[in-house]
């Protein structure tokens, strides 16, 4: 490939968050500078991705235009220091991209120097050892190749990388002692070196000479122990709403609270602050002073340490997400995310899921509304190396067949197919209250009115007010409805609204029309259902 056009971006992108994946875990075991949080190739991976799906959004219209979105997206969602300076870089190659159809050798060369300027402008105080050091001797080497071909540009910057990183631990003491070399310096030669395969369609031999051995645990706890951490605590935030003196300002006041302090633009109006600090309060306050914060993320990192020193404590959790039914599902073990006191956000559900500190999750969904925030959750856990599946479970009762399968004595793959064929046998019901006017397949229905549903259509339907006779007579021909196509066990969890006598009476009913069926009732306590009803 002898230039670079937007197709030619887009591959690389696409090819960098594949090699990131597949190196992300050796990666995050080296990273002990500046502080042993492990989670370097973590962030990388998170950033990149970050970028690519900016791209993807974005039209590729020219390879400008294509490398502007790869930087933008690698900045608003730039994870640790790793994930700005990455950002840095990305800008970089698209500051000097802007106007040209094509990236040419020479054109790379003038990219990957302005890449090397501003990601050591991002850092506060810059250390030899580091990935600026490797980025450095890359953007050296492109600018001293002798020929303008690209392929011939590229290979001397890969290869040039590959040669510094090996020499980071002579750099700096702390990868010395740990036997490696640098985290983030590794990550950027992963980048160049899927550059060269992507424009010379071939892998490219960058061999490293120093070992990357995995750290001990004795130079993990050294170093904690020892108290060389001074910073316990990584703040990140986007600021926007902001002007180039207060961002200088703010710069001043977070190299007074720590230290790797970066306050880095995408060259129009998006900024991303870092720092490492121990006043959390002060660095987002100067946020506040600044401009307008948002997305802040504070991690601690001793809370880091110890979660990468033993991460998993148990193999299987079950993770519940539904509206009421809580004590139900937490007697029989699961933990349970309850829909009626939380917002199913992503990040609250990805907290669901990791707190359970399991290898493998199965997750049971009792609401078809929070599938998009669902998937992205379970990527996010997928990606940090947990083993997440979702069962498809569309409501509580659902949820309830399936965890009475459960067995923690079966293979995880065979009890989550046990689980989701328990699931699928379970025809789901619910009597509700219309919120909103609204048509329905059978007929229009008015705010206030009774509302019977199969599997989420709407069957029946009662005219308001809601009251007790009507819920109970509903419920019944509900019942009977779900059971027409046979059925075995009814299983009524129970509403706040639900009337008193309301399973007496189904039972009564069902002792005459279905005589041969067993029913099973538990309070659930759901604020948007006046009963869930499965028959299985």
């Amino acid at each position: 490939m002898q230039v670079m056009d937007a197709v030619a971006v887009r591959r690389w992108a696409d090819a960098c968050v594949r090699s990131l994946d597949a190196n992300r875990a050796s990666i995050d075991q080296i990273n002990v500078f500046p502080v042993p949080d492990g989670d370097t190739g973590t962030n990388l991976l998170h950033t990149m991705q970050s970028a690519l799906d900016a791209l993807l959004r974005s039209p590729m219209t020219t390879v400008g235009d294509a490398l502007s979105a790869l930087a933008r997206g690698a900045l608003a969602g730039a994870r640790g220091n790793s994930g700005v300076i990455l950002s840095q870089v990305l800008r970089g190659l698209a500051e000097t991209a802007q106007g040209i159809s094509e990236v040419s050798g020479a054109a790379l060369r003038r990219a990957l120097q302005r890449s090397d300027e501003l990601a050591t402008a991002a850092v506060s105080k810059p250390v030899p050892g580091t990935v600026l050091s490797v980025l450095h001797a890359a953007a050296e080497a492109a600018r001293d190749c002798p020929s303008d071909e690209l392929d011939e540009v590229v290979v001397a910057a890969s290869r040039a990388s590959a040669a510094a990183l090996a020499d980071t631990p002579r750099q700096l003491a702390v990868l010395a002692r740990a036997g490696v070399v640098d985290a983030g310096g590794r990550g950027l030669v992963v980048l160049l070196d899927t550059l060269a395969a992507v424009i010379t369609g071939q892998a490219v031999e960058t061999p490293v000479d120093a070992p990357l051995l995995p750290r001990t645990p004795e130079s993990l706890t050294t170093e904690r122990e020892s108290g060389s951490s001074e910073f316990e605590y990584e703040v990140m935030y986007l600021l926007d709403d902001t002007s180039e003196k207060a961002v200088e300002e703010l710069r001043a006041t977070l190299t007074g609270l720590g230290d790797c302090v970066s306050v880095v633009g995408d060259g129009a109006s998006l900024w991303t602050v870092h720092v490492h600090c121990n006043d959390i309060g002060a660095a987002i306050e100067s946020g506040v002073r600044a401009g307008r914060p948002h997305r802040i993320t504070v991690a601690r990192f001793a809370d880091q340490i110890a979660a990468q020193a033993s991460r998993f404590v148990r193999d299987r959790a079950i993770v519940v997400v539904v509206s009421g039914a809580v004590d139900l599902f937490r007697a029989e073990g699961a933990t349970v995310f309850d829909l009626a006191s939380s917002s199913a956000t992503p990040t609250d559900l990805l907290s669901a899921i990791v707190s359970t500190r399991a290898r493998h999750v199965a997750v049971l969904p009792g609401d078809p509304d929070i599938r998009e925030a669902l998937e992205e959750a379970v990527a996010y856990a997928q990606a940090a190396g947990q083993d997440v599946v979702v069962v498809p479970t569309l409501s509580p009762v659902q949820a309830l067949a399936a965890l009475a399968v459960h067995d923690v004595s079966r293979r995880a793959g065979d009890d989550v197919v046990a689980m989701a064929e328990a699931a699928a046998a379970t025809r789901r019901g619910e009597l509700a209250i219309a919120a909103d006017e609204a048509i329905t397949w059978v007929g229009r229905c008015q705010p206030g009115d009774l509302l019977g549903m199969l599997d989420g259509e709407v069957v029946l339907i009662e005219p308001g007010p809601a009251a007790p006779e009507s819920l109970l007579d509903l419920s019944c021909r509900l019942v009977d409805r779900m059971l027409s196509g046979g059925g075995e066990l009814v299983t009524v969890l129970l509403g706040a609204d639900a009337p008193g006598g309301l399973v007496d009476v189904l039972e009564d009913h069902l002792r005459v029309t279905h005589p041969e069926v067993e029913v099973t009732a538990y309070p659930g306590g759901q604020p948007d259902a006046v009963i869930f009803v499965g028959v299985e």
